[in-house]
């Protein structure tokens, strides 16, 4: 069931359509949800994890660009992004936001707050890094695992050089059980079927943007309040991602989740959004 004062909404936004759901007390603190997984991700899980928090707080879930339902128009570049979450901003006359992101929108919440940090009250990163170092290793386990995959592909896909939307859907759906602590492969399938594919999308991020991707030196200018969390199993951006992040962040505080891997607000949701509630309220 979806919070009160729900507005699903295509909105153009710098030149391009962009999908976008407003949930929650309608004049409660903003908070802004970036997804990860460009080309592959989009609001809905976020939708599911944090409507709760909608009794409190005003509630901004995003399709990004090349996402979800959101219209798939170049460029896919850090820029553009973080250029259309500040237009939405100011788009819905907001003036400093709470803004989440997870994993690849943790990328986009970090480089957020280097570029309209006035914008920020606080950020929330889940499961993400400063960096793109841990790439090649999430690629060493998928590939070191006993799952059945194809090991061409699975390269391909985290190089961004996937060839259609149906490669990224088989690849994808190879790798799921390395996600999670406790895989449901039932509800994993039905979920392939719900996703938006953007392969062009994909490629853009792992391609182009990843590999030059790293504010590592740049962490010590975020003076908003930080929280970071993470799944201690989490094989895509590893515990050490979010401790390198936490020593770079001055006063930045680590929460590390013991049950999840990639996703700990959907693995220990009340844990996790108990944390997040003490954390708002600071």
């Amino acid at each position: 069931m979806f919070s009160k004062g729900e507005k699903k909404l295509l909105t153009e936004i710098n030149g391009s359509k962009l999908y976008y759901e407003v949930h929650g007390k309608e004049d409660g603190e903003p908070i802004f949800f970036i997804h990860g997984a460009p080309g592959i991700g989009d609001c809905r899980a976020d939708i599911v994890s944090f409507s709760s928090l909608g009794e409190e707080y005003k509630l901004v879930f995003i399709d990004m660009r090349g996402s979800g339902r959101s219209e798939e128009k170049p460029p896919f570049t850090h820029e553009q992004w973080t250029a259309d979450i500040d237009a939405l901003r100011q788009y819905l006359n907001l003036n400093q936001i709470t803004i989440m992101g997870h994993s690849y929108g943790g990328f986009l919440t970090l480089e957020y707050l280097l570029r309209y940090q006035e914008n920020v009250k606080r950020a929330i990163l889940v499961d993400t890094a400063a960096n793109s170092k841990t790439v090649n290793q999430s690629v060493d386990r998928a590939l070191e695992s006993d799952l059945p995959i194809d090991r061409e592909k699975v390269i391909r896909l985290f190089a961004g050089q996937a060839s259609s939307n149906e490669e990224m859907k088989e690849v994808f759906g190879s790798i799921l059980p390395l996600y999670s602590v406790e895989y449901d492969e039932k509800l994993a399938k039905q979920g392939l079927e719900l996703i938006f594919y953007h392969y062009q999308t994909h490629n853009y991020a792992f391609h182009e943007n990843q590999p030059n991707y790293d504010v590592t030196g740049r962490l010590n200018e975020i003076k908003v309040p930080v929280l970071i969390t993470v799944g201690r199993h989490d094989w895509i951006t590893p515990v050490a991602s979010s401790e390198e992040l936490n020593k770079g962040i001055n006063g930045s505080r680590l929460a590390i989740f013991e049950n999840s891997g990639h996703s700990p607000h959907q693995e220990e949701n009340a844990e996790f959004v108990k944390v997040v509630r003490e954390f708002l309220a600071q």
